[in-house]
């Protein structure tokens, strides 16, 4: 099975369903196809992928991506990448826990 990677905090956030999206630099991952997460038996779906500049996010992304605010979304992003930069250019997807009759 094709995997995806999140840190762990994430994880837990993702299985609450409090984590309903991610953005990445890479265009890797595709729609419609399951991805198992890290090693663990939890699957995701992703239902959408679209490109967007990372400045760009909504309040609403804020909150699929996991976070209460653009502060603490942009110190999660500057953690794993290193710095924040708004212009740029990221893949958004959306994604649920994949159910056994998904495809």
């Amino acid at each position: 099975m094709r995997r995806i990677f999140f840190k762990r905090p994430f994880i837990f956030k993702i299985l609450r369903g409090e984590k309903t999206q991610t953005r990445r630099t890479s265009g890797r991952y595709r729609a419609g196809v399951i991805y198992q997460v890290n090693n663990t038996p939890i699957s995701i779906l992703i239902t959408r992928k679209y490109r967007q500049r990372l400045g760009d996010i909504s309040q609403e992304e804020i909150r699929a991506e996991g976070f209460k605010t653009l502060e603490e979304f942009k110190a999660a992003w500057t953690r794993i990448y290193g710095r924040w930069d708004p212009d740029t250019p990221v893949w958004t997807y959306q994604f649920r826990l994949a159910h056994s009759e998904d495809p």
